[in-house]
């Protein structure tokens, strides 16, 4: 199992983004969720993602490029297609990931949540690499996070209703839960 060291871990290659906040004082990361993201969409691999999050993204490269050259997003990690995992922001901080969100009557999920962002789309299935990576980060987290349980580990979808879709229907929630068990 991966080990969280002054708020990296471990696996993961480190790339830092700007696209983050302190949390607010006294919160605890209570809640962990699960997106999906492809640049262009639909398209995956390559250097797209990663220097969207760190304000890199060369928008000569794609016309959907244009329509989010403006946004400051980022996830605290990015889990590609093969499995390899990326972090971005600490998790001492606040990712700008979740946008418009609340859960259990709380807003604002960025201020407590940690977000990991899976390669892919609604409409794609996700790689057998990608779900050991996700197991193996998320007990990691939990370990790290003990605020962290099973009942609030969800999707971008649960948190943003009606604005977001994400991690889609391909998305095995019952083999990821059965996996953490």
């Amino acid at each position: 199992m991966s080990e969280i060291v002054n708020h990296l871990i471990s696996s993961a290659e480190f790339r830092e983004s700007l696209n983050c906040s302190e949390r607010p004082s006294g919160a605890d990361v209570t809640l962990l969720v699960i997106h999906n993201i492809s640049l262009p969409p639909g398209h995956f691999g390559g250097i797209y993602i990663s220097d969207f999050f760190q304000n890199k993204l060369d928008v000569s490269a794609d016309q959907y490029f244009e329509e989010i050259k403006n946004l400051k997003v980022s996830s605290h990690l990015l889990i590609d297609r093969f499995g390899k995992v990326i972090q971005f922001v600490p998790f001492n901080k606040s990712a700008w990931h979740a946008g418009i969100s609340f859960f259990k009557g709380q807003e604002n999920c960025n201020d407590f949540s940690i977000g990991i962002e899976m390669e892919g789309s609604d409409s794609t299935e996700y790689t057998n690499e990608q779900y050991e990576s996700l197991k193996e980060l998320t007990l990691s987290l939990m370990k790290a996070y003990p605020k962290i349980e099973l009942e609030s580990i969800v999707g971008h979808s649960d948190i943003a209703p009606g604005r977001k879709t994400d991690p889609g229907e391909f998305f095995d929630w019952a083999r990821y839960k059965s996996d953490l068990a």
